[in-house]
């Protein structure tokens, strides 16, 4: 009997053990699919509006049923489609085409210069040795406190200065150097370890040879981490090409006339505030350009997360 009691006892303990673990699951997953709800719905909004007709979108915004004027147009006609996105990409109009390019050679252009620059003080500050390594890596770390914005009034001047208003050369060059990329490297470095660098030098490889036939395949994920982001915080960046783009290039001569130096960002935002643009008015036009702005960024971030995680659980781990 007594045996037949602990049995029972230990079944019941398993069932309530187990009830509670299925409830508490399924009030995390519902928590979870209300979370992911409020995050996507502004996302899901924004893609449905920028295929609505732009009249039908302003009667929306002055209190029209949204289902009514998404689905039933005038004549019985639905109102999606992509005249807006057509609008966009009108040359005679706009000058979108020209903001992508622009903002596609400042990308890849600031990329490129970003990662050369972080490899190289990467590996200097966790493989070589020189006097005052330990201070200068410190000060360089103490910039990352003092806030962008104060040196915005500097830079402009001397952009102005060297003559690199409205070039590439000032909107890539801003963002060559960065010091939190810097010190993301120099942490994936220094997990690698140093009898390599050893058996190289004893070898005969150079520090250039090491560093790219050894450091820099084993730090991949990260340096492929620092190439999304670089290239997604060069994608949005508005604020820079505000103050140093807001004209024709410089050397209009080998592009052709009115060849605007803004990117996607600022040109959306100039394209929409003006009066003449024939666009203030159209909500849903602004949303569609949103839309395209918005979509290379997202596609690059679901094709390419799961470097961006590898990057960094692997800088975060020492061994």
């Amino acid at each position: 009997m007594a045996e037949h009691a602990m049995y029972f006892a230990d079944d019941k303990a398993r069932r309530i053990y187990l009830a509670k673990k299925i409830i508490s699951r399924v009030f995390v997953y519902l928590f979870l699919t209300i979370f992911a709800l409020f995050m996507l719905t502004p996302f899901v909004l924004m893609v449905a509006g920028s295929f609505i007709n732009y009249e039908s979108f302003n009667e929306f915004s002055r209190g029209a049923d949204f289902a009514y004027l998404a689905f039933v147009g005038p004549e019985g006609q639905s109102n999606w489609g992509f005249e807006n996105y057509k609008v966009i990409f009108d040359m005679s109009t706009y000058n979108f085409p020209v903001y992508f390019l622009n903002t596609f050679i400042v990308a890849i252009g600031s990329t490129i210069v970003t990662v050369v620059t972080a490899v190289l003080a990467g590996f200097a500050f966790a493989r070589l040795e020189f006097k005052g390594k330990e201070a200068l890596f410190a000060i360089l770390l103490a910039t990352m406190m003092i806030p962008g914005e104060m040196m915005v009034i500097t830079n402009v001047m001397t952009v102005d200065e060297i003559g690199w208003r409205n070039t590439f050369a000032a909107l890539i060059l801003v963002h060559g150097v960065s010091v939190f990329y810097v010190f993301y490297l120099r942490q994936t470095f220094q997990q690698i370890p140093n009898e390599l660098y050893l058996a190289a030098k004893v070898d005969g490889v150079s520090d250039i040879g090491y560093l790219l036939k050894v450091m820099v395949p084993i730090a991949m994920p990260t340096i492929t981490t620092i190439i999304i982001l670089s290239m997604m915080g060069a994608w949005n960046s508005y604020v820079w090409p505000n103050l140093v783009a807001d004209s024709n290039w410089a050397y209009d001569d080998l592009f052709g006339t009115n060849h605007s130096m803004m990117l996607v960002s600022n040109g959306l935002r100039y394209v929409f505030s003006i009066n003449d643009s024939g666009a203030s008015d159209k909500e849903a036009v602004k949303i569609a350009g949103s839309m395209i702005i918005s979509a290379p960024l997202f596609l690059v971030f679901i094709l390419f997360r799961k470097y961006i995680m590898r990057g960094v659980s692997r800088s975060g781990i020492k061994g």
